[in-house]
């Protein structure tokens, strides 16, 4: 297991046994100290349970982003009832670092299985993550994130790509 994956899990399972916020570790890696929007992603014999990110760093570092946001997964997902201490052995932990939001001109520069992307209009703003089952077209990946904003699907939007780096 990755050592960020490892950081989240960790997170989750002090929090629902202990109900208490893990330190920040000491001997966390040169990665882990840089600073990055993070999606923690949990899930259940395949099925979604909970995920949070944020697509701008919120934190000091990527391992205070990782804490707080796996802990939001677990407990704060709106989506979902709270992670109970029976589901912890069952929970499958998926890691995404984002990489710098970049704005494009057009959706022929999207590609749904390398970039995630932000659609925005105005103060709405929505997000999808790259390379998700189920999502195999442009049209798809924006029709989804423009549901999650709240804007209509005819609505002209702005548009952003980011790459991430996914850890399991």
């Amino acid at each position: 297991m990755h050592p960020i994956v490892r950081l989240a899990r960790h997170a989750v399972e002090t929090y629902i046994r202990e109900k208490r916020i893990i330190a920040l570790p000491d001997d966390i890696s040169d990665e882990m100290r840089q600073k990055a929007g993070v999606f923690v992603s949990l899930k259940k014999q395949g099925q979604l349970r909970g995920c949070i990110g944020t697509y701008m760093p919120s934190t000091e570092n990527i391992a205070a982003e990782v804490i707080q946001n796996a802990i939001s997964a677990a407990v704060n997902d709106s989506r979902f009832y709270p992670l109970e201490e029976s589901e912890l052995d069952d929970i499958q932990y998926s890691v995404d670092i984002l990489g710098t939001p970049e704005k494009v001109s057009s959706p022929l520069e999207l590609d749904p299985k390398i970039y995630g992307v932000i659609v925005k209009k105005g103060l709405r703003k929505g997000l999808l993550l790259p390379d998700l089952e189920g999502v195999d077209s442009v049209e798809e990946q924006l029709r989804i994130a423009k549901l999650k904003a709240g804007i209509s699907l005819e609505e002209d939007v702005e548009l952003y790509r980011f790459e991430v780096r996914r850890y399991r």
